[in-house]
């Protein structure tokens, strides 16, 4: 991923309901603190459009010069009930006005009712329990770290081995990174993690066979046994895709699982809370995971993260040896407790699945006159992505995914950059209350910026009566 240019160029005013671009971009007054940023900060957090965001509220992104932008990325899939909401705020101002900032893991209300909520959300409520953490990446690494443990206790040294998925994303932290399936990730890490081996994901794009069949071959070819595997660890969809997998296949993922008594860890960091149309993404393939793990959405804002477990699983440590610094902090689980009365009582889980058909199928009007430069749409509720390839090729166009990413930058449509093996992937996620205007004039500001982007081609006409 590289740096944008901080030269600020000249572009088309922009005045709609939901837009507004009145200055160059980017604007030349950021420049003292992008410059600033840049020469304090590590090099890696310059990847972002240069927005200096001044405020968020619901689906919009202004900065202080009076630029708004409709955003697509929600903040990398955090703000689910919409940035900045009064209802959020209030929660977070109440809980630090009390006042208490932090608890360690003493006990207090909020904590009590959150864990209650989320346990009532797990598969079995009667026999899962919850561990509120911080960060994604945490959660991941609390049930890595479970399961590991419990194929350990239970059947003995063995059974080590942690099974993931190739282009998979679990986190940043040393753990997460060893499960996730991006070659580029692991460089760092010098040979460690003997015990985590990858295996092909049923995308059907860059990899054609969606069969369960490639599961067991990919062991066998890796030299593992089914009674070495202590966990097998996915994403309940790709996030460099978005890709899901065959219903066929996630159930016999499962059942080869329990047959072997291996745990399953759903990772529900980013698809989580309302985001695909359920409320989880692996309810849409109707099985059980022992593990998932929770973030981003939970909350809306705040750092939170939990992982929601099978009871047996989750209590294999005593007392006081399982714990993190600011699990459960109120503020945080404030934030959490608000944001799920607003995804129950706005039925945003619902919304996203009613204006999930409208983005994919305006999504594919705009990829269809394109292909195969836009190669590959998925999509399911209000998550999306769409690869971008060399034509006639399967050699990811990070360039031209960024170009696109630019253009409605430009416009007034935020994107983050284009992520992926090789930053080809145009990823959109809009806020769960996003109306249906704001994404109908949005999904038209994509289409003019892929029109402008591939070699000036204008977009096919649409169908009469669309």
């Amino acid at each position: 991923m590289a740096e944008y240019a901080l030269a600020p160029v000249e572009v088309p005013p922009v005045q709609t309901r939901h837009r507004r671009i009145c200055t160059p971009l980017p604007v030349p007054q950021s420049l003292p603190l992008l410059r600033r940023l840049r020469a304090a900060e590590l090099r890696a957090m310059a990847g972002q459009p240069p927005v200096v965001w001044d405020r968020a509220e619901g689906f919009q992104v202004s900065d202080r010069w009076g630029n708004t932008w409709i955003d697509w990325s929600s903040g990398v899939l955090i703000t689910n009930a919409g940035h900045g909401r009064a209802e959020l705020r209030d929660a977070v101002a109440e809980a630090v006005a009390q006042p208490l900032l932090s608890a360690y893991v003493f006990p207090h209300e909020r904590r009590a009712a959150l864990a209650t909520r989320l346990q009532a959300l797990a598969p079995d409520p009667d026999n899962y329990t919850v561990f509120v953490l911080t960060t994604g990446s945490e959660a991941v690494e609390a049930a890595i770290k479970l399961a590991k443990t419990y194929g350990l206790r239970r059947h003995g040294p063995a059974k080590r081995v942690v099974v993931s998925f190739r282009n998979a994303f679990h986190g940043r932290t040393m753990g997460a990174q060893l499960a996730g399936g991006m070659a580029a990730q692991h460089e760092w890490l010098a040979g460690e993690g003997a015990t985590f081996v990858r295996v092909p994901f049923p995308d059907g794009f860059k990899n054609p066979d969606t069969s369960f069949d490639t599961f067991p071959a990919a062991l066998a070819e890796a030299g593992v046994e089914p009674g070495e595997i202590a966990a097998v660890i996915t994403e309940s969809y790709q996030g460099v895709g978005p890709d899901f997998f065959p219903d066929e296949y996630a159930q016999a993922l499962c059942a080869y699982a329990a047959e072997h008594d291996i745990v399953t860890i759903f990772d529900e960091v980013q698809s989580g809370f309302g985001r695909t149309g359920r409320m989880f993404a692996h309810q849409h393939y109707g099985v059980t995971p022992d593990l998932i793990t929770c973030g981003k959405g939970i909350t809306s804002s705040l750092p939170l993260a939990a992982v929601i477990g099978r009871r047996d699983i989750m209590d294999l440590y005593p007392p006081g040896s399982m714990t993190s610094t600011h699990s459960g902090y109120p503020a945080g689980v404030a934030a959490a407790l608000a944001n799920l009365d607003l995804i129950e009582r706005e039925h945003l889980v619902e919304r996203a699945q009613a204006l999930g058909r409208t983005l994919l199928a305006e999504l594919g009007s705009i990829v269809r006159p394109y292909a195969p430069a836009l190669a590959c749409l998925r999509g399911r509720g209000l998550v999306a992505g769409i690869q971008v390839m060399e034509p006639g090729t399967r050699i990811p166009d990070a360039a031209t995914a960024a170009a696109i990413t630019q253009a409605c930058f430009r416009k007034g449509l935020l994107l983050f950059a284009p992520v992926g093996v090789a930053g080809e992937c145009v990823k959109i996620a809009p806020p769960l209350v996003i109306t249906e205007a704001a994404l109908r004039e949005s999904l038209a500001v994509f289409r003019e910026a892929c029109a402008e982007v591939l070699e000036g081609r204008r977009p096919a006409p649409e169908p009469a009566g669309r």
